[in-house]
């Protein structure tokens, strides 16, 4: 735990490093993609102006001078399985964004998806001796988190304090300055597998580069695509992506669960391929110009060439109708969503006061999930795209780039964690997921 806590801590000395030389590379290592972003932080505010424990401020202070994508290679299920085909694909993502920007960059901040994460909600209570509440006081509320046996092997990426309450008063986001008697805090804490964290790493260093700061896809896409209100009153981000379904959940501006379903779209383009035994290449190209979930009597008649190379005529020259495409590919999107909704009913969703959902990613394109979703998951739900940020090409803007936009406003404003605060090492914080959602139902 104390090896973790330092190695957080170091990430964060060394973004601040980072931001004021004013450029950081954002990586976003997917299953399909990887993605890298090179930002500027010129003219940017100094860091912890926001005086607000976890404040979320917008877009400010940075802008995008690089960009470079490339197919993803050597990751599965949103994690790395082959760091050789990674690395170059990071080098040539990196190389291209650096060519762009004209710059050259030592530090970066990475998102990832899959690892199994989960979620755990922790409490705890200490008495004030009636002064204003100080960091101090903050320090000893987190070390005082009973923490859970989360395993071996497993490591903790966020442990973010969601709730602070003095005395009888709950609901505030900083206590400092405040007066009291008892300080209590809610925090929300996510662990994944260790493995994917140190491949990752690896990778990056590799890379020649400095691993600066590391975060959930689930949770910064939610940081991108879901609007201040969303993120106030309650909302569930789902992160449609190649390999992996991300799925967070947002209350007062912070994330209070996340989880990952390891089905994405790639598993549709797959069940193209064996469906219409086709090359996953022509599969892909069906799924994106052809794909859908709800079939009319239209696209009975409407006859997609599937084409092939195999160099039997009357093979490669095969067709099928669209009505038969969507019939392929509705049964595994409602076995997606129906794996969300577990998610989502495990983390007790219906209790927030808003139950607005958001689906991104590069899987959300399909003609029609909207209105799948709605049936599946609840009434409210919406197609969202990341936040516009300065710099950024219009080709950059689609859902696909939810997380690596998402990710650059956690790098510019990133919400206080626990390793942020002077905990002493001998209280480094067996609660269940139900209570990372008590201080709302106590409190709506």
């Amino acid at each position: 735990m104390t090896d973790l806590y330092e190695s957080q801590r170091q990430m964060r000395n060394m973004r601040q490093a980072a931001m004021q030389r004013g450029v950081v590379a954002i990586l976003d290592v997917g299953t399909c993609k990887v993605t890298c972003l090179v930002l500027r932080f010129d003219g940017a505010p100094p860091l912890g102006d926001e005086g607000e424990i976890g404040s979320l401020a917008g877009q400010s202070g940075f802008r995008v001078i690089g960009v470079g994508t490339t197919r993803s290679r050597g990751v599965k299920f949103g994690e790395i399985s082959a760091m050789p085909e990674t690395e170059r694909a990071i080098r040539t993502a990196l190389q291209c964004a650096q060519k762009m920007a004209g710059i050259r960059v030592d530090h970066v901040i990475a998102c990832f998806a899959g690892a199994e994460p989960r979620s755990y909600g922790l409490d705890a209570q200490v008495p004030l001796d009636g002064q204003a509440v100080d960091e101090n006081d903050v320090a000893r509320v987190l070390a005082a988190c009973d923490v859970p046996d989360y395993g071996a092997g497993r490591e903790v990426l966020h442990a973010q304090p969601v709730n602070f309450a003095l005395d009888h008063r709950s609901g505030l986001r900083d206590p400092r300055g405040q007066l009291g008697n008892s300080l209590s805090v809610d925090m929300h804490m996510l662990t994944v597998d260790g493995d994917a964290i140190q491949h990752l790493a690896h990778c990056i260093k590799r890379c020649d580069l400095e691993l600066a700061g590391i975060a959930s896809s689930a949770y910064v896409s939610g940081i991108s695509s879901l609007v201040e209100d969303e993120q106030e009153l309650g909302a569930a981000c789902i992160d449609l992506g190649g390999g992996t379904t991300g799925v967070s959940i947002f209350i007062k501006k912070h994330m209070i669960y996340a989880d990952t379903v390891r089905m994405g779209g790639d598993h549709i383009t797959s069940d193209i391929s064996m469906g219409l035994q086709i090359p996953m290449a022509n599969a892909e190209r069906i799924k994106t110009f052809y794909g859908g979930v709800h079939a009319t009597g239209v696209d009975d008649r409407e006859m997609i060439e599937i084409g092939g190379d195999t160099g039997d005529f009357e093979h490669d020259r095969r067709t099928a109708s669209r009505a038969e495409v969507i019939g392929i590919m509705r049964p595994r999107v409602e076995e997606i969503l129906e794996e969300v909704r577990a998610r989502l009913d495990a983390a007790g969703f219906d209790h927030l006061p808003s139950q607005q959902i958001v689906l991104t990613g590069g899987g959300s394109q399909i003609p029609g999930l909207d209105g799948l979703a709605s049936k599946i998951l609840g009434q409210q739900v919406r197609l969202g795209r990341p936040l516009r940020v300065h710099g950024l090409p219009q080709v950059a803007t689609g859902p696909a780039f939810s997380s690596v936009v998402g990710l650059s406003l956690f790098a510019a404003h990133p919400q206080d964690e626990w390793w942020d605060f002077d905990i002493p090492a001998d209280s480094y914080p067996h609660r269940s997921l139900k209570r990372a959602v008590k201080w709302f139902r106590d409190n709506w």
